[in-house]
């Protein structure tokens, strides 16, 4: 599950930094730091030539009920009314440098940030929608990998650099790209406050 992430307030990442600075450029502010289910942020998805552009977002789908939807199990979305436009036709990329879990234990919490080690910053594998004229979008999770699984059971997909393209390319079937993106990487994980 990912219920918040970090992109650098500084954005030091060159690719991050590049993505917000673009938005920017346009008068687009994007949420940096901490990110919160709610807040704008910077995304990357295709535009109608199919060019990567970035794109500030709404993070989360809503609900009637006045909830919001902020991740979806990329096992299953196509099979979903409400996630199967976005893993056929509407894919988007979220930058980050990590990403925040809670393990809960003996009725505490203990927080950690987690990333692919050696990471230079990643992106997470994300889906849109339009919602009375803006975008939001959701995360995708998948089952957490070995290392993270005492943490929580889910995790996001992070999706490896060879995948990006890829992934925002509709010519390509997104559950084919899913399943490539499940390979077995190495994370850092660091106890956070």
């Amino acid at each position: 599950m990912c219920g918040r992430f970090y992109v650098p307030e500084d954005a030091s990442i060159q690719m991050i930094r590049a993505i917000v600075e673009r938005l920017e450029h346009r008068n687009i502010k994007v949420k940096t730091g901490d990110v919160f289910p709610g807040d704008m942020a910077a995304v990357v998805a295709s535009n109608r030539q199919l060019q990567l552009q970035p794109f500030a977002m709404e993070w989360g789908y809503h609900l009637s009920d006045g909830k919001r939807i902020i991740n979806a199990r990329s096992e299953t979305a196509s099979q979903k009314a409400m996630f199967a436009d976005g893993i056929r036709q509407r894919r988007c990329l979220i930058p980050a440098q990590h990403y925040y879990e809670w393990e809960k234990t003996d009725g505490k919490k203990v927080k950690y940030s987690i990333e692919p080690r050696g990471s230079d910053g990643f992106f997470l594998a994300g889906i849109y929608r339009m919602e009375a004229g803006k975008p939001v979008f959701t995360i995708l999770t998948r089952d957490a990998a070995e290392r993270i699984a005492f943490i929580h059971e889910r995790m996001p997909v992070i999706l490896p650099n060879e995948a990006v393209e890829d992934w925002l390319n509709p010519k390509y079937h997104g559950e084919d790209i899913l399943n490539a993106a499940m390979t077995q990487m190495q994370f850092k994980i660091c106890e956070s406050v």
